[in-house]
């Protein structure tokens, strides 16, 4: 297998799981409180990650700047993730993973609030389709008050999106090392959700099922981790565009998923609204890149730390 070839097979690996996320959270919600299983995914996470960084010799453990954002970063995360997986379990796994990709349009608008040189028309015509697709995915079988799940993974959108952004503002032009800034994301994760399992709450986690268990460990160590892992390997070796490509397959696996192996199904409006989703979303990323990319737009504000298409070190999934 070629180099090229080997890079896009890691990096649609990676979507591949993190589209699978979406139906092991609500799996594993199913079986625990949504605060346990944030507590043993973050937890789960930072041991392999901790231990990667205290082996690396010959070098400062963190930097000032590392834990300057590490702990900021950490607590938006948080906030995303515990947002996302209530949102996942009072929805299914296929909305869950189209609504959450609203985050590729919301993080340029975002981004670009306040500054002078607005987006492109076609940008927002995108944002407007995205919108269309999420009114049909919370429709059903016909329109009717939207889920509470729907709402959620929406606000989750929002929050992942300033995550995103304040990942840029936090990071750009600082020699931040990826592995090092996620372990410090991953400690205050799981501090914050420490006192989840005071009480009955860690006796509850260790009398979880295997089932439950595979969960979280297939949150923590596969979706987490490895993903984390694989996609800054990846990234590295191919160009921002074809990796965004690539990442931005997540919702079709998410739906995938959510129908093989959680007995989901769509209508003919959800149908459509996740067609529209990809669409919608696929375009505003091809509208906002290439306007950003022009020579035109070659301002001091603009940094490659920041460009949406690049994966960010923030953890994506459910």
């Amino acid at each position: 297998m070629s180099d090229v070839r080997r890079t896009d097979a890691v990096l649609l690996l990676v979507a591949i799981v993190w589209g699978s996320s979406y139906l092991s959270a609500q799996t594993a919600t199913a079986a625990l409180p949504v605060l346990l299983v944030l507590f043993a995914r973050y937890a789960l996470s930072a041991l392999p990650c901790l231990g990667l960084v205290l082996c690396r010799r010959g070098s400062r453990r963190w930097t000032r700047d590392e834990l300057r954002a590490g702990v900021p970063l950490g607590l938006t995360q948080a906030a995303v993730l515990i947002v996302e997986t209530y949102g996942v379990a009072h929805t299914t796994a296929a909305n869950a993973g189209l609504i959450i990709s609203l985050t590729i349009v919301l993080t340029p608008l975002l981004d670009r609030a306040g500054r002078s040189g607005g987006l492109p028309a076609a940008f927002y015509a995108a944002t407007g389709v995205c919108v269309l697709a999420v009114a049909l995915l919370m429709s059903g079988n016909g329109f009717h008050a939207p889920r509470l799940g729907d709402l959620l993974m929406l606000g989750a959108a929002l929050i992942r999106a300033g995550h995103v952004v304040l990942v840029g503002r936090l990071t750009v032009g600082r020699a931040i090392r990826p592995l090092h800034l996620t372990t410090v994301q991953t400690l205050v994760g799981t501090v914050l959700f420490l006192p989840a399992v005071a009480g009955s709450g860690l006796p509850t986690l260790a009398r979880a099922d295997s089932a439950a268990w595979t969960q979280l460990v297939y949150l923590a160590l596969f979706c987490s981790v490895f993903a984390f892992l694989a996609q800054t390997w990846a990234v590295q070796r191919t160009s921002a565009s074809r990796a965004s490509l690539l990442l931005g397959t997540e919702p079709l696996w998410a739906v995938a998923v959510g129908i093989a192996l959680g007995g989901e199904h769509l209508t003919v409006l959800t149908g459509l609204g996740a067609a529209l989703m990809l669409t919608g979303t696929y375009w505003g990323q091809a509208v906002e890149r290439a306007h950003r990319t022009a020579p035109a737009d070659r301002t001091p504000d603009h940094h490659p730390a920041k460009d949406p298409a690049c994966p960010s070190t923030t953890l994506t999934g459910a």
